[in-house]
């Protein structure tokens, strides 16, 4: 089966598709149709845990890893650094067949979406990728959906202002980017170290207050020394961050004042003019300079309203994440009304993303993908199961 001929027989009409592909046509976004078999490398490198583990792969005969493509912003991304418009503002859309382990459900399902890349006026194309993301759910006619949003930017700016040593700032926003819970994290990083003398404690010793680059130069001399260059599977790297930071938690715990910043800080929720005001709040009890990231916030708002979104229904939460590596700002989903887990549409800002991918600078970018089961199951169940 064909890409093109996807659409139709997936949903037995392209009623759909050719709505959707219109409004994004009419947008200003060309037709991407990426290659469906994928180098490996940036999909195992670069998404999440989840798609990381779903993964189809295979092996040419040069012994390069491939993989029938699991979503298709990364294959857009590369398409475009590929191209004579890298670096350059470029917007293009997508429709056709990704592949995942999914248990239970098929491997092969239909994905939609846009990327926008190289805009330099960030705030608006966040709210235009929410404004696209919206009407795209008319396509199926959903038009009363709950939306959620919100900022990795806003964590990051504050775990860089708390001034943290960087072991716990790297496992701070691993964490928050894998959804994995913070709380529990948080608490044992509280948790002061237990006596007793570690047979690395020299090693550790030495670390003590050293930053990653310091302490990937002494793991490195160790092994070189030692005539080995990964023990158990893991890298020089991995050893690295693993000694820095049993290192820093041997220093002492996480200070017990940025605990209680950080879980004031999560705890932020409600409509975004009402969160900026609570971050706001915070920042000037905590005496913590967040002005440039709740501004962005603030900017942001400003252009969904300017584009007819009701701000005042809008979800917004300091702990909502994505669970996808790449993310470095905006984040968002839209959901069937009383649906808890299963999102309708998903998307949100991945600057950098294009530099891992192999670009000389940074490009801007963000996008959505429409997840097309989900919309046509709710559509159907909207008009009571008319075909």
């Amino acid at each position: 089966m064909t890409e093109a001929a996807a659409p139709r027989s997936a949903a037995g009409s392209a009623d759909w598709a050719d709505a959707l592909l219109a409004s994004f046509a009419q947008a200003g976004y060309l037709r991407s149709e990426p290659a469906i078999l994928q180098p490996a490398e940036p999909f195992l490198d670069l998404s999440g845990e989840d798609i990381r583990k779903s993964l189809y792969l295979t092996t040419d005969p040069s012994g390069e890893e491939l993989c029938l493509r699991p979503d298709l912003t990364i294959p857009v991304a590369r398409d475009y650094l590929a191209s004579n418009r890298a670096g350059q503002p470029a917007g293009f859309s997508y429709l056709g067949p990704v592949f995942r382990y999914r248990g239970g459900q098929p491997s092969q399902f239909l994905q939609a979406g846009i990327e926008s890349f190289g805009r330099q006026d960030r705030a608006a194309a966040d709210a235009e990728m929410l404004a696209l993301a919206l009407e795209a759910t008319t396509a199926f006619g959903l038009s009363d959906v709950e939306i959620r949003t919100g900022d990795v930017a806003l964590f990051n700016a504050l775990i860089d202002a708390l001034e943290l040593y960087p072991v716990w700032r790297r496992r701070l926003i691993k964490d928050f980017n894998r959804k994995v819970s913070l709380t529990d994290d948080i608490e044992q990083l509280t948790l002061a170290t237990a006596p007793g003398r570690n047979e690395y404690e020299g090693v550790l010793a030495a670390l003590a207050g050293s930053d990653r680059k310091a302490a990937l130069a002494l793991v490195t001399d160790l092994m070189s020394i030692a005539g080995t260059t990964n023990v158990g599977g893991r890298t020089v790297a991995e050893i690295a961050d693993r000694f820095l930071e049993q290192s820093t938690l041997k220093g002492g715990a996480l200070p017990r004042d940025a605990v209680a910043i950080i879980k004031r800080f999560l705890a932020i929720s409600g409509d975004p003019d009402d969160a900026a005001a609570q971050l706001r709040a915070l920042a000037n009890d905590a005496k913590l300079n967040l002005a440039a990231a709740i501004d962005q916030l603030e900017s942001r708002v400003g252009f969904m309203a300017a584009r007819g979104i009701d701000t005042r229904k809008t979800r917004f939460s300091t702990a909502f994440g994505r669970g996808l590596d790449y993310y470095t700002g905006f984040e968002f989903e839209l959901h069937a009304k009383g649906n808890g887990a299963e999102p309708l549409v998903a998307g949100g800002r991945y600057d950098g993303l294009m530099t891992q991918l192999g670009s000389a600078s940074p490009i801007p970018a963000v996008g959505f993908s429409v997840w097309i089961e989900a919309m046509t199951r709710h559509g159907k169940a909207l008009r009571g199961g008319a075909q």
